[in-house]
């Protein structure tokens, strides 16, 4: 390790004497490829832990086949289980492991992650631990791969994220190119992980900021995006996430304005419930006694009794997803459960993330806003004019108001759901209902990231630049 250790050192010192004096455009084409490789293959090497984790212990241990979105095989899965009595098993078990990596290897791996690397571009973009890059990989592939309630991209996130801010040590970047490093790392990751490059690169420009668009970060970023999503496409493939799921729409009813403005305020609300149940099993988990490590496996076991008669609250839910979006599919699915689901996600989540274990919250908000939208359609279909004959363009439309809001990135997260559903005609309906969201969640003050800061000026505050 410490042979290693002087090698990078050896070759950062020149490489990072010529960074400092290379022009903008050469400077982050070069940063921002190598980024972007990184990005992309840290994506694939997650991907395809997760993917052996959850064959291993949901399927093979735990005896059920959940469903998967189209972009990961577009498995049909199950409701029922074979062996019912190891599920709250196999959740509680992958929580007490991923408990024991992250407490005693590495701490700030708790949690989705997504908030240390804003934190990191607002303080010290050279934070970020190695060491917590490998731990937030191998502890979140556990946690969502044993059943735990969480999504991908946090730690695709962190992984990139932390090679930004490995550069910025080794190269010895300034203060300034660091948090850049770091911020593309952050879309990259994500972008590339859903499929979603530009979207992904919209990202990183405005998810430090609850209200702010860093256009400095911007170039850098769509060079980053397109290098890791390629890089990722090449192994796994280029298309989208959930397939075309609403390639036939299109928006030719003035009066569908009212349903989408409805599934608007409905995304809203239920971001603000995201966030606030959330943190609420944040803080009281800090606050009860006994040991951390322990707490994930409680929170692991309750997640599991709850799948016992709501399998849709296990892993990441992308599956679901894609059920919601096919009118036989969703029509199959008991009212009941549709209704339910965005607030059973929204505890699962809480209960599994909240407590300690390791996974991002990103993905959780896509399944609490599908359902959002899908509850809507399925109440109105039968009895309201003018409501789309296939439930996607609620259900699409529900993601992007529901977590676009919440996470005060609009616009990014309109076009990360737009790609991953091959669904641009969508983005017309789809912005009063994004717009109406986010007046909501931005008059109540709240967001799903308390690391952001109020803007650019607030950061430069906190960095001790007057400018």
């Amino acid at each position: 390790m410490a042979s290693w250790s002087r090698a990078l050192r050896s070759i950062g010192a020149p490489a990072g004497a010529w960074i400092r004096t290379a022009g903008y455009t050469r400077k982050w084409l070069v940063l921002g490829v190598v980024i972007g490789i990184v990005a992309g293959l840290g994506a694939v090497v997650f991907y395809v832990a997760l993917s052996e984790a959850t064959q291993l212990l949901i399927v093979d241990i735990g005896g059920y086949h959940p469903p998967t979105a189209a972009g990961d095989g577009g498995a049909g899965g199950s409701r029922e289980f074979t062996r019912p009595w190891a599920i709250p098993l196999v959740v509680c078990l992958g929580g007490l492991v991923s408990g024991i990596l992250v407490f005693t290897l590495a701490p700030e791996a708790e949690g989705h992650g997504t908030d240390a690397a804003i934190e990191a571009v607002h303080r010290d973009p050279r934070m970020i631990r190695v060491r917590v890059v490998l731990v937030k990989l191998v502890a979140s592939a556990i946690t969502i791969g044993s059943g735990g309630s969480g999504g991908r991209e946090g730690p695709t996130a962190q992984i990139s994220a932390g090679f930004g801010s490995l550069l910025a040590r080794r190269l010895d970047l300034s203060p300034r190119d660091g948090r850049i490093a770091v911020a593309i790392g952050i879309g990259s990751g994500i972008g590339a992980i859903f499929g979603a490059p530009l979207g992904g690169a919209v990202l990183c420009c405005t998810i430090p900021y609850k209200e702010d668009f860093d256009f400095e970060v911007l170039v850098p970023a769509l060079v980053t995006s397109i290098v890791s999503y390629t890089v990722f496409g090449s192994f796994l493939g280029f298309g989208p996430l959930f397939g075309y799921a609403a390639q036939d729409y299109v928006f030719d009813t003035p009066a569908q304005l009212v349903w989408f403005a409805l599934i608007g305020v409905l995304g809203g609300l239920i971001g603000l419930l995201y966030s606030g149940t959330f943190y609420t099993a944040v803080d009281l988990t800090h606050r009860l006694p006994g040991s951390r490590i322990v707490k994930p496996a409680v929170g692991g076991l309750l997640v599991g009794l709850m799948a016992l008669v709501l399998p849709e609250v296990l892993g990441s839910g992308y599956g679901w997803i894609q059920q919601s979006m096919a009118r036989d599919d969703l029509a199959a699915i008991p009212l009941w459960v549709v209704l339910l689901l965005p607030f059973a996600k929204i505890l699962a989540t809480s209960l599994s993330i909240g407590s300690g274990g390791s996974g991002g919250i990103f993905g959780p908000g896509m399944v609490i806003g599908a359902f959002t939208g899908a509850a809507v359609w399925r109440l109105l279909e039968p009895i309201a004019p003018g409501v789309p004959d296939n439930p996607a363009p609620f259900v699409i439309v529900g993601m992007m108001a529901c977590f676009g809001s919440i996470a005060r990135a609009p616009l990014a997260v309109m076009l990360m759901v737009a790609e991953m559903t091959g669904s641009i005609g969508v983005l017309v309906p789809g912005m009063i209902a994004v717009g109406l969201a986010y007046l909501i969640v931005r008059r109540s003050g709240k967001t799903i990231y308390r690391a952001q800061l109020e803007n650019r000026a607030e950061a430069r505050l906190a960095q001790g630049s007057p400018g």
